[in-house]
């Protein structure tokens, strides 16, 4: 039988008792502050990021994993026996998927036994895509199996999130569909989505706790009539409203399964503080 090992990268933000669990592979994306370089998740946290960000004077950028961190993980797991599945955030908002690919191609034996999946997400929106296959190998599923449920785990998941302010957004580039937001009234919080793997506008209301109210929303909207809803919270230093919303939502759409989850200080640097967020999975079992 084959063994099959899971990669995915550090925005996927799944609770680390399932990482240990399923035995999930956690390569991390980078950040870049002024002449410091940490490795998200593992050299900082949120917390120690969020407090330096309120008063550093220098912003801090973020980069893709590299191609030779992500050659070093495939080797080792290759090494052992391992076919490989690697689930990574959308190719539209970071390189590591392209990484993976330059990674891949590097080897000359044994790139046909690792496969690599754009989830158009990241978040929990992209961890539930990565715990479904999790759950589907630890059931004995094999390859075939695990990349199509990949497949339709991708189609049936998504992340609505309320962001204090574009500016974070548009400072790195990622603002995407958001961009008519700008210049908008100081007052009105934006909501945004991933679609295609883009962020895009959704809508815009006056205050924080309505943007937070029209997220569920629209969450609703979506798994309306679905099963096995599964839902997450995300949040970037704001864990009362996501506390909140994740135990209001959850009870009104019956969710199988919540997960609290933070936004890890690569992703942190481009929603900025104060976002919250309402990631989903439908019908997948």
């Amino acid at each position: 039988m084959t063994k099959i090992a899971l990669v995915t990268d550090s925005t996927a933000y799944i609770p680390k008792d399932y990482i240990k669990q399923y035995n999930i592979t956690v390569t991390p994306l980078v950040l870049i502050w002024g002449d410091e370089t940490f490795e998200d998740g593992v050299d900082i946290q949120p917390d120690e990021f969020y407090s330096r960000l309120q008063t550093a004077e220098v912003m801090p950028s973020t980069s893709q994993t590299t191609p030779a961190t992500m050659q070093k993980t495939f080797a080792a797991l290759l090494d052992k026996g391992y076919e490989i599945v690697a689930l990574f955030i959308s190719s539209k908002l970071s390189g590591t998927v392209q990484s993976a690919v330059q990674a891949k191609e590097a080897f000359s034996a044994g790139k046909e036994k690792i496969h690599i999946i754009d989830t158009f997400s990241t978040a929990m929106a992209m961890g539930y895509q990565v715990l479904a296959v999790a759950r589907a190998i630890s059931d004995g599923a094999d390859i075939d199996d695990c990349l199509s449920l990949a497949e339709k785990a991708r189609n049936n998941t998504g992340v609505y999130f309320a962001v204090d302010t574009l500016e974070f957004l548009h400072r790195g580039g990622r603002i995407g569909g958001a961009q008519r937001f700008l210049g908008s009234a100081l007052n009105l919080k934006p909501i945004l989505a991933l679609q295609d793997g883009r962020v895009v506008a959704v809508d815009r209301v006056r205050t924080k706790r309505k943007a937070i109210d029209r997220v569920q929303e629209l969450v609703a909207a979506q798994v309306n009539g679905k099963s096995s809803i599964r839902l997450a919270t995300i949040h970037a230093n704001a864990k009362d409203e996501a506390k909140q919303l994740l135990e209001r939502a959850s009870n009104d759409l019956g969710a199988i399964e919540s997960v609290r989850s933070e936004v890890s200080p690569v992703i942190g640097t481009h929603a900025g503080p104060g976002t919250v967020g309402l990631a989903y999975m439908y019908d997948v079992s």
